[in-house]
């Protein structure tokens, strides 16, 4: 992805979110300059990957195929007390997160306002495949069963529960307008706990066309060497 086109997705975002009065904490503003004096009292927001995140999945379309996300709060596997994340996306009509699923996150996905977001969801085989079995969820607590690769709709408002190893395909519904997701999880870890069905590129290449607005979240340490412990 070029530089100007994260840039001008994060303009986009900071608008739609301000739409729907949802407030982001302070590290979540800092311009580049703001990071490069930071000291190692922002660790935690270093390790656990916290900020902005943008990704086309290696497709070179992120109209198509990419996904805007914020993660707002995070803790670590390897190390006692924060059991859980939150997170906030911004899924446009048509724009596909592609099927994956999780192998030690659980996940609350919820439809915080704006159009409808469609989910299409499978079982996993014990080789990674995907299951012609149905799938049984809970949606606001209310189980709910469909086709294996059948779709749950969730209008502004409504969750679901999202269990390990679930394959999951989410997308903003045609028509509806983009959607405010949020996510409520254990601890999230995209370096290892995503397995995709089809191979994609997690995190972009990224062509420098312009400076930076908003740091992402795996650049810091790139952008901001103040941040690395002495």
């Amino acid at each position: 992805m070029k530089r100007s086109e994260i840039n001008a997705q994060i303009c986009q975002a900071i608008d739609f979110l301000a739409e729907h009065q949802y407030l982001l904490p302070p590290f979540a503003t800092w311009m580049p300059e703001e990071w490069q004096r930071a000291g190692t009292e922002c660790r935690e927001i270093v390790e656990c990957s916290l900020g902005w995140d943008i990704t086309d999945f290696g497709s070179g379309d992120f109209a198509s195929v990419g996904l805007l996300l914020i993660t707002l709060r995070n803790g670590r596997k390897d190390q006692p007390g924060k059991t859980y994340a939150e997170k906030i996306m911004v899924v446009r009509e048509g724009q596909v997160t592609p099927t994956h699923f999780h192998s030690d996150k659980m996940e609350d996905i919820i439809n915080r306002g704006g159009g409808n977001l469609m989910i299409r969801l499978w079982n996993a085989t014990p080789d990674d495949g995907l299951s012609d079995e149905p799938v049984t969820v809970s949606v606001d607590g209310v189980l709910r069963t469909v086709e294996a690769g059948g779709i749950v709709r969730l209008t502004p408002g409504e969750s679901i529960c999202l269990t390990q190893r679930l394959y999951h395909r989410f997308w903003g519904e045609d028509g509806a307008g983009t959607v405010l997701v949020g996510e409520v999880s254990s601890v999230n870890d995209d370096t290892c706990d995503n397995r995709f069905y089809d191979e994609v590129g997690r995190f972009p290449a990224i062509e420098e066309d312009e400076a930076p607005l908003r740091l992402l979240c795996n650049e810091y340490l790139r952008f901001a060497p103040s941040l690395v412990p002495s």
